[in-house]
């Protein structure tokens, strides 16, 4: 039988399932402020451990439906997630030196960066025939390798990075970035979830609940990104207030 803590987890899951089926990314950053304030993880280290785990799953799906529709730039995605997954290591191991309050104060600044990058975001434009080449390489590998950093440091995916990233180094589309994206948020939720699970810093029973969640709230936020498709522009900077407001709130709890 279910407690309390255990569908919230699962309600929790649904709202950044929703968002990110809604919107196509930002979602997974309310994952550790979630897990902490809702959920009830009290421990910094112990909700970006377990959220990582959750990313990673709810990544790995997503990854399936853009797959099938032909979204994916794989040679562009798999050279930009193999050097990221070594960042996220680099990242991970950073962010468990941290104490835990100051990394929830850097969690805030990079939650105002998410809210910043999603209103920034612009309409398709670009090649929607990349090809990877030495050139194209040269610039995918640094790229990943210090957006793989900040997503092992915080415990994010890392979308609202990587999806800027590969369209300045490849001038890809957005669709095309976007899921191609998520080959590097698995392969960076992957790999944090990995080292914060050998420190102990795993809550497994609430990571699988979260991704139950989550895959419900995807399937219901792909249905109402398609019904609200004209819609989205405004969505999304309602979303990016939204995440304003829980960044100036986590911020200031700790200080307080």
């Amino acid at each position: 039988m279910f407690m309390l803590p255990d569908i919230l987890a699962i309600i929790s899951g649904g709202l950044v399932g929703l968002v990110l089926g809604l919107l196509g990314g930002g979602g997974s950053i309310l994952a550790v402020p979630l897990l902490m304030y809702l959920v009830g993880i009290d421990d910094p280290h112990l909700a970006i451990g377990t959220s990582a785990v959750a990313v990673s799953f709810s990544a790995l799906i997503n990854l399936f439906l853009h797959a099938k529709h032909g979204n994916i730039k794989w040679p562009c995605a798999l050279t930009f997630a193999f050097s990221g997954s070594f960042g996220a290591f680099v990242g991970a191991a950073l962010g468990k030196a941290v104490d835990g309050q100051k990394l929830i104060l850097a969690f805030a600044v990079a939650m105002f960066g998410v809210g910043v990058s999603m209103l920034l975001r612009k309409p398709d434009a670009g090649d929607v025939d990349v090809r990877i080449t030495p050139r194209l390489a040269a610039r995918l590998i640094p790229t990943g390798f210090l957006t793989g950093v900040a997503s092992g440091f915080f415990g994010i995916g890392g979308g609202f990075l990587i999806v800027p990233g590969l369209i300045a180094a490849t001038n890809m589309v957005m669709l095309n970035a976007v899921g191609s994206s998520l080959v590097a948020v698995t392969a960076f939720g992957a790999a944090t979830a990995v080292s914060y699970a050998f420190s102990g810093l795993v809550v497994w029973k609430v990571a699988g609940l979260f991704v139950l969640g989550g895959v419900a709230g995807g399937f219901v936020g792909q249905h109402m990104g398609t019904t609200l498709a004209g819609r989205k522009g405004a969505l999304t900077r309602i979303f990016a207030g939204f995440i304003f407001v829980i960044a100036t709130y986590i911020a200031w709890k700790p200080l307080a």
